[in-house]
């Protein structure tokens, strides 16, 4: 590639945040790739009665046609500077440029012109640039947090007892239950059939249908019913599938269950847990609490002020930009999946969702990045977040890469700089918004409260904050800087930041 070979650009802003790029390369210069590319012409083909590279240009115009030369060069020379200028200008394209289609080419002793459109990052503004208020879980690890704790550990080791005989059947009951089912022609289905068996409603084994029709029983109760084979079949009506379209049931409610819990006692907490006593276990459970805290608090509290930065954006999101942020979160969750050795399919099923809600979650998600991304990019503007060159080169170090010049100058070229300016602006408008933040430091019975309200700590939003920027640099091949300028954090890891923090809370 030749030097740095426009002398001058122009900018015109146009509408729906496109603008027009002119640019003017030198007579000088396009001269000397003008000769070049005869030379190279004349090394790469057989000419005859002349030696490799001994052609001159008459016969090569001759032979390759009078524009075979000038259109070459004028390929080269667009598409080495176009990116070179787009960055001197500072603009954040979001689309493909487009080029005029009456461009021309370029000719020997005269500069040459020509122009390009593209859509560019808005400058959209916050409604107030004020500190955002958001609310924390404390630091410390509370009584009422290790006893929710202990708690937990106690649903592990539940026991049932029988009801009174009087209680009925509710949604949510354990029962003793004795059942026969056949199928459509009277036979017996042997899977279903039990002469006793403890079953939970609500738990899936089977369809609603059935559990419907337990509720209100009591002790000692018989009901014959019949329920159709769903069409998304549970766990045991998935061997029914297409052999009887309906399952008869006789059942008998033996025993209504209650729940039991074990008691804290030195002497189960020992035997059953392998702690020494209560208090060992409470401290260790504090410990645990704390550990926890320190890791996912941060994270949590990035994830508030981002969600009530973005909340205060003005004007439209350009869709081009939820695109990119969409394929962006797309290739990491499937990378993901790769790596994890888990399919698509699999993943849908665990997670209990269908393909299209999938793709609206994932939507959304590329909708509330981009929002944050624009939040902080005003937020930047507004405080005069300036990017140096050395702030960019520092970048460049960091990435730990051998020659951290050469591949600079390699994003340089590739019009890529732009990525990591933004990506240093975004992390330190995060950073500023975050030590700004007026926090409330809020229980843990009432953040238990506000855990519908607030979905933030379960956003798989938890991304560093310029994580688009990274994702466009990923597909150039060049990953070190980017990912010092924009870190990016894997899904297994929001997920479990997810579960941790609504533990933390």
């Amino acid at each position: 590639m030749m030097e740095d070979s426009y002398v001058e650009t122009k900018v015109e802003a146009l509408q729906d945040n496109r603008v027009k790029v002119t640019v003017t390369v030198d007579a000088k210069d396009i001269d000397a790739r003008i000769k070049k590319t005869y030379k190279d012409f004349a090394h790469k083909y057989n000419f005859p009665g002349f030696r490799a590279g001994k052609a001159p240009r008459p016969i090569i115009d001759n032979a390759l046609g009078a524009e075979a030369v000038p259109a070459t060069v004028t390929d080269d020379v667009v598409n080495e500077t176009y990116p070179l200028a787009i960055d001197e200008c500072n603009l954040y394209p979001v689309s493909k440029p487009t080029f005029a289609e009456d461009m021309g080419l370029v000719a020997a002793g005269k500069p040459f012109e020509y122009s390009l459109e593209v859509e560019v990052k808005p400058e959209l503004e916050l409604s107030s640039y004020e500190p955002v208020e958001i609310d924390m879980p404390a630091e410390g690890a509370s009584d009422a947090e290790v006893d929710d704790q202990i708690d937990q550990l106690r649903e592990h080791y539940y026991d049932y007892e029988d009801a009174a005989a009087a209680t009925k059947v509710k949604e949510d009951s354990y029962l003793d239950l004795g059942m026969k089912a056949t199928d459509d022609a009277g036979e017996d289905i042997a899977s279903l059939t039990s002469p006793t068996r403890l079953y939970g409603l609500g738990t899936g084994l089977f369809p609603a249908a059935f559990d419907a029709e337990l509720v209100g029983m009591k002790k000692g109760q018989k009901k014959e019913f019949s329920i159709d084979v769903p069409a998304e079949p549970t766990v045991m009506t998935q061997p029914l599938m297409g052999k009887t379209s309906k399952i008869n049931f006789e059942v008998e409610v033996q025993a209504v269950k209650n729940k039991v819990l074990p008691e804290v006692t030195d002497e189960w907490v020992k035997d059953t847990l392998g702690f020494e006593n209560v208090a060992d276990l409470r401290t260790r459970v504090a410990d645990s609490i704390l550990e926890q805290k320190e890791e996912v608090l941060p994270r949590i509290k990035e994830n508030q002020c981002l969600s009530k930065l973005a909340d205060r954006l003005q004007g439209d999101v350009p869709e081009a930009m939820c695109e990119e942020a969409e394929t962006s979160l797309l290739q990491d969750f499937f990378q993901q999946l790769q790596r994890q050795g888990v399919s698509f399919d699999a993943y849908l099923k665990q997670q209990g969702i269908t393909p299209d809600r999938f793709k609206e979650d994932v939507k959304a998600q590329a909708a509330d990045m981009t929002k944050q991304d624009l939040a902080l990019d005003a937020w930047a503007r507004h405080y005069n977040m300036e990017v140096t060159d050395e702030d960019v080169a520092e970048e460049f170090v960091k990435s730990g890469v051998e020659d951290p010049k050469k591949l600079q100058e390699e994003w340089r070229r590739n019009g890529q700089l732009h990525m990591v300016k933004n990506g240093i602006a975004r992390t330190r408008a995060a950073e500023d918004v975050m030590e700004k933040a007026v926090v409330t430091i809020v229980e843990p019975g009432a953040a238990a409260d506000k855990k519908d309200e607030k979905k933030t700590a379960k956003k798989a939003a938890a991304k560093k904050t310029a994580k688009k920027d990274e994702a466009k640099a990923e597909a150039t091949e060049k990953k070190p800087a980017a990912k010092k300028a924009a870190p990016k954090k894997a899904k297994k890891d929001e997920a479990a930041d997810a579960e941790k923090a609504a533990d933390a809370e």
